[in-house]
Order: structure tokens, then C-alpha cells, then sequence
């Protein structure tokens, strides 16, 4: 009998999803300059739990105030843990409402590290992340004594995340975060145990998931989030994902997310053939392009290779799309992040039979069409497009986290302005607390 997406399914764990849909982790940045949980990541969750996914994911909470993707991110350390306890649980609360599972994705930023927060963040090797117009500061090499901190911070947070009722977690080890860039040979080029072959560029996650383990127990969902490859020449290829899955399985991970891209190679937005790094990229051929699951293909493969389930997540915009993604049985999971933004009850509409396609709320700078097209020679402008329609999704997220609803006319230049403005805000905060 095919998947359904209305369909519940067992984890490895023996926990009970109640469909197939995940709402994909999206950063939330809305913490204030103390890292803390707040009252907006309750109001946030509260309303996405009410949508009808199976799963909702959190965004980036990070096991090191010095090393987070952005100032405004949620932190859980030693340090401050006691502090939010009692807003952790009810974040949790908020989140798993109508039988809803929430798992908090957990992270380490490496040397994505913005630079106004570190300009000298810890990462496998001293390779430096250069993006036009961004401060990337030079990473410092990590020590065994580092290595192993972190180890021991991931699995802290996981402890936490079960203690204050989270009912699982996802790894972050995609879109160039520290964990990915120890799998990518263009970033470790480490010469000890912890770099050269797959297997040690491997090693931090099968600890951390032991360290997890040893923490929760197997009754807790563990999962992970791994780039089906870098997109970059000489980074982190689709067959070595191959190999990490089956040795992420055997480690007793109960799903695995297939994502892929990094900063300078932001296929994770659904950006194609458009570089930060032109010189270091990979092209897709265009029929992988137009498909409308963009990693699908490369979880035929690893299904191949490991029988545990599968989430994809990118680009699904109608049920169809989804049906037959579960009904090949490649994946069991179908993560949804940006239509969730514009309208948290989409899911639920399309689970009720009113809606076939998931709107697009994707928006473009109004320069003319010769210039936004496919064939256009200004890729800037691409990219600006890009990062701008993230910034649209973001000040949807803020919206929603001050209990208001989406507003689909904001147009895109005033999403990017208000998005820098509050980032510049943000970096004041982080610094002065």
C-alpha cells in the first residue's frame, strides 16, 4: 500500500508521527540579545501547531553563544539553560499542541559565524568563507580539547531539548554549518583523526550521536540534516553522502533530512546555477533543475543504501508532487518550509481536500523582465532576488511571532530593508549583553 501523506508512520524509536508532512526548520531570529527563548517562539509554534503538519521543526538553536548563524538565534549551554527553563517548556507546549511532534534542530554555526559576532570562529581547518559584500572572519583551527567540547554541547542541548518536551531533534550537519564543513575535504583538510578519508571527516557525528544517546536513551527521536552534496568542486560529494547515511543508520539514527548547498552555493533556497563562488561550482543539468522536488534524485540513491526513513524537503508545491514522492517510497517524510510562512494553515487545507497547489509567495525586484529572466546575464541580481525573497519569509516569521498573521503585500525591497535593519539591531543587542 503507497504512502499517504495524511498517513501516520513509526519511527525506529517507536514514536508515532500522525502524517507525513514536516514543517521544515526555518531560523527563526527573533531571540532577543540574551539568546534566550522568548514569547515569540511560543506564539510562533502555538500557530504553526495549529496548521496539521506531523512535524515542526525548530530553527538554528545553537550549543555556543560565540559560534551562531545570526545574533538573534536561541542558545542552550551550561550557562544559561536554568535561565529559560520554564520558556523552553512552554515553547514545547505551544509546539506539540493537536498531537504534534516538535524536535529542536540544533546547530553549531563553524565558520558561518557572522564576523560582527566572531572574526575568529572555530572550524575543522583555517579555510575562510568569502562572500562578497559579508564578514567572514579567518576560522582558528579546532583543538582535540574543542573537538570534544563541542561533542559534549550537542548532547547537553539534546538532554535539555527532552527534559523540557521536545519530542525529538534533528543534528544540523547541512548548508555549510560545522558539522558539514568537517564532511567537506575542501574546508577539513584536518591530517589527524578527525580529517583526511570519509570516515574520519565522519567521526564527530557517530560521537555525537553516541554522546546523544547516552544522554536520551533510544526511545527519543535522534535525526540528522546532511547535504546530499556540497555543489562545490572538491567539496562534499552525493557518493560520500551515500557512505555517511549508512553509517548514520547504523549509529541508530531514526531519520535522516536530504538537503544540500552551502552559502556560497545556496541550492538549499532552490537557487540554481547561481554561485557566490562561480569558480568552485558545480552546474545541474537543467531537467534537475525543472523537477519540482529539487533533491528527490539524490535520495533514490541513499535509499539504496539504508532502509531507515527518508526526509526531502525543497520545492514540493503540490500534493501530486508530494503523493508521488511517498508513493515511490524513496522518502517517508515531505518537509514544506515557505508556503508555511505565507500561510500556516496550508497544509491542513491541502490535508482537507481545498487545496491542490501550495501558493507560490516567491517575489521578484520589479527591474523588468529581460533581467530577471533565466537567461539573464546579471546573476547579482539573481542573487539579490534570492536573498530578498528569504528576507520576505523572514518578516512573515516576525510577523507571526508577534501573534499576527502573514501579510502577503509587503513588497520585497521593504522586506530587505527591514530584514538588514533588524540584523543591524540584533548584532547591537548580542554585543552588548
Amino acid at each position: 500500500m503507497p504512502y499517504l501523506m495524511g498517513e501516520s508512520f513509526i519511527l525506529p524509536s517507536g514514536q508515532i508521527i500522525k502524517n507525513r508532512i514536516c514543517k521544515a526548520a526555518m531560523t527563526e531570529r527573533i531571540a532577543k540579545g540574551n539568546n534566550l527563548t522568548n514569547q515569540g517562539h511560543i506564539n510562533l509554534y502555538k500557530t504553526w501547531a495549529e496548521g496539521d503538519v506531523g512535524l515542526l521543526l525548530t530553527g538554528n538553536v545553537q550549543v555556543d553563544r560565540r559560534h551562531v548563524e545570526g545574533p538573534a538565534n536561541v542558545v542552550i549551554d551550561e550557562n544559561n539553560y536554568k535561565e529559560q527553563y520554564e520558556s523552553l517548556k512552554a515553547w514545547s507546549r505551544a509546539g506539540t499542541k493537536n498531537n504534534t511532534q516538535l524536535w529542536m534542530q540544533i546547530s553549531h554555526a563553524g565558520r558561518q559565524t557572522p564576523g560582527e559576532v566572531n572574526s575568529s570562529p572555530l572550524a575543522p581547518s583555517n579555510v575562510r568563507l568569502k562572500i562578497p559584500g559579508r564578514n567572514y572572519g579567518t576560522p582558528l583551527p579546532m583543538t582535540e580539547e574543542d573537538i570534544l567540547d563541542v561533542i559534549d554541547r550537542f548532547a547537553f542541548t539534546v538532554k535539555v531539548a527532552r527534559d523540557t518536551g521536545f519530542t525529538g531533534v534533528q543534528i544540523h550537519s547541512a548548508h555549510g554549518y560545522l558539522l558539514s564543513e568537517f564532511l567537506s575535504p575542501d574546508i577539513n583538510t584536518r591530517s589527524d583523526a578527525w580529517g583526511g578519508n570519509i570516515k574520519n571527516r565522519s567521526r564527530i557525528h557517530l560521537e555525537i550521536i553516541k554522546k546523544c544517546r547516552e544522554q536520551v536513551g533510544f526511545d527519543f527521536p535522534i535525526s540528522i540534516k546532511l547535504n546530499s552534496a556540497d555543489f562545490q568542486k572538491g567539496g562534499f560529494s552525493a557518493e560520500e553522502c551515500i557512505q555517511v547515511a549508512s553509517k548514520l543508520e547504523d549509529a541508530g539514527i531514526d531519520l535522516i533530512e536530504i538537503s544540500g548547498g552551502t552559502y556560497e552555493q545556496p541550492r538549499l533556497i532552490g537557487v540554481d546555477n547561481v554561485s557566490i563562488n562561480p569558480t568552485r561550482s558545480e552546474i545541474r543539468k537543467e531537467s534537475t533543475i525543472a523537477r519540482e522536488a529539487y533533491f528527490l534524485e539524490y535520495a533514490k540513491n541513499i535509499r539504496k543504501a539504508v532502509s531507515l526513513p527518508l526526509m526531502v524537503t525543497g520545492g514540493f508545491r503540490t500534493k501530486q508532487g508530494i503523493e508521488n514522492a511517498l508513493e515511490s517510497r524513496v522518502c517517508q517524510m515531505i518537509g514544506i518550509g515557505r508556503p508555511l510562512c505565507a500561510d500556516p494553515l496550508c497544509i491542513k487545507k491541502m490535508l482537507n481536500g481545498q487545496l491542490e497547489t501550495l501558493p507560490k509567495y516567491e517575489k521578484t525586484l520589479s527591474l523588468g523582465p529581460w533581467i530577471l529572466s533565466p537567461s539573464s546575464p546579471f546573476l547579482i541580481i539573481k542573487a539579490i532576488n534570492a536573498f530578498g525573497s528569504m528576507s520576505w519569509f523572514y518578516q512573515q516569521i516576525k510577523r507571526m511571532a508577534d501573534g499576527k498573521m502573514p501579510d502577503l503585500k509587503q513588497k520585497i525591497l521593504n522586506a530587505l530593508m527591514a530584514d538588514a535593519k533588524a540584523d543591524k539591531q540584533a548584532v547591537k543587542d548580542y554585543l552588548e549583553n
